[in-house]
């Protein structure tokens, strides 16, 4: 009898469902987190190629792969990448995408293209710097961003913000609004074929864009917004140009209706596509547009109202069907209430200061700098030193173009903060795609992608 070993047959290298390529070292980095017994670092999900699945989701994969078919004509789905590098994907984002023929049978969308570290940059920096930080997370509502964290520290000092400078935020909040879904119109449009209102939602978003910076002197990544209010009053100019915008928005948004609307080819391309049932995205922790086009009339600006929106009249938009069209639709006359907020702002706003009389952590006028002593040297412990902030935590929420952003900070009493962690709308809606996109076909899946309206950059942030 031979004593020669029975040779192994050699494991197949074909994938992952037969589409993703194992090498050996992904081989080596799952077969040693069965030895021992526990899951997937992320950098073996990584290496295996995985790092959409859970580890139990690849092992019943790489079992799919080796298995003998029974039956030799199974067909066994595609898989695909979408993205990172594509105009489809809304964003800097990859979809490992499993298809038979032209149906999604799944979908794993991998994130992290543009992660930065801010949440963690803001830890190295003094309360004071970190606005420059958060503001470049969604870098569509700069406005939002950096009022989620400007509230969560004047909550921590408990410091009041003056009325006029509430609505200098509620009216800079509105203007970004309408710039966002600006350009979330032009870019599904781009995305479906409809090129001619991308043309025009840009230039009315470059007019908001220019109102911006009258006001911040920044078009992007403004940082307007600071601990005790705002950075300056309105300029001279600024009221009359803003109201010729406002009184100008309505007539413009009739524009893009008429453009598409009605239009058959955008009907069939988002009339019932990407349906999600309201108790199924209230499960998923979606918010925005998504939400109440799902029928669900949920807006912090009604539920938790802050920086003064009590004072405003306006409606929450709503509809039924929860697809494509209803969320588009829901962007639109989200647009009109804006404008009606932003009319309300500038017949009401009061007189007074645009930001906090606390010179230990407002930095002080300019013009003081020159004559005052006592002046210079707050602006320059505010400006080298930071203040302090009282120890606890707190989490405030706003209502953002896409959503809910959150900031939860935490402060150990020192010149910076201990923890900041922002909730970001696109991370959490992002969720909903894979159960709208399951079943249906691959081409109705751009515009999923394009109706949940997501910013890659506070995805990753």
């Amino acid at each position: 009898m031979s004593s020669e070993p029975t040779p192994t047959p050699p494991q197949s290298d074909e994938g992952i469902a037969g589409g993703f390529p194992l090498p050996s070292e992904a081989r080596g980095v799952l077969e040693a987190a069965r030895r021992e017994g526990r899951g997937l670092t992320e950098t073996e999900r990584a290496i295996a190629q995985v790092e959409a699945f859970t580890p139990e989701e690849a092992s019943a994969r790489i079992a799919l792969n080796e298995a003998v078919e029974e039956d030799p004509g199974t067909r066994r789905p595609m898989i695909i990448n979408l993205g990172p590098q594509h105009p489809s994907t809304h964003g800097v984002m990859r979809l490992i995408t499993e298809l038979d023929g032209e149906t999604v049978l799944d979908l794993h969308p991998v994130i992290g293209y543009l992660h930065t570290g801010i949440e963690k940059q803001c830890e190295n920096k003094t309360w004071w710097q970190a606005i420059t930080l958060v503001t470049r997370m969604d870098y569509l509502s700069p406005y939002s961003n950096t009022l989620a964290y400007c509230l969560s520290v004047e909550k921590l000092l408990g410091l009041e913000v003056p009325v006029r400078a509430q609505y200098l935020r509620v009216i800079m909040l509105e203007l970004n609004r309408i710039a966002s879904h600006l350009v979330w119109l032009g870019t599904s449009g781009l995305e479906l074929g409809a090129i001619s209102v991308f043309f025009f939602t840009y230039r009315e978003r470059d007019a908001a864009l220019d109102l911006g910076e009258m006001i911040s002197g920044e078009r992007m990544n403004s940082r307007y917004f600071q601990v005790g209010g705002c950075a300056d009053d309105m300029p001279e100019g600024f009221e009359a140009e803003l109201r010729r915008f406002i009184d100008a928005m309505p007539g413009h948004v009739d524009e893009y209706e008429q453009l598409v609307a009605e239009n058959q080819i955008w009907l069939d391309r988002l009339v019932g596509v990407g349906v999600l049932p309201a108790d199924e995205l209230i499960g998923l922790g979606a918010t925005g547009p998504v939400l109440r086009a799902a029928g669900v009339s949920h807006d912090l600006r009604k539920s938790n109202p802050y920086t003064g929106y009590e004072r405003f009249e306006f409606d929450v938009p709503t509809f039924d069907n929860g697809d494509a069209y209803d969320r588009f639709r829901v962007r639109m006359r989200e647009i009109r209430e804006s404008t009606k907020i932003i009319r309300q702002a500038l017949d009401s706003i009061p007189e007074g200061s645009h930001i906090a009389d606390d010179r230990k952590v407002v930095l002080p006028p300019r013009d003081e700098l020159a004559v005052s002593m006592e002046a210079l040297i707050h602006h320059f412990k505010l400006v080298t030193e930071g203040y302090r902030v009282p120890a606890g935590e707190v989490y405030s929420g706003v209502e953002s173009p896409r959503g809910e952003i959150g900031c939860h900070v935490v402060s150990d009493g020192g010149t910076k903060p201990y923890r900041v962690h922002m909730r970001d709308a696109s991370f959490v809606n992002l969720q909903s795609l894979r159960p709208m996109a399951k079943g249906q076909y691959l081409a109705d899946l751009v515009a999923m992608i394009g109706s949940l309206d997501n910013v890659m950059g506070g995805v990753d942030r």
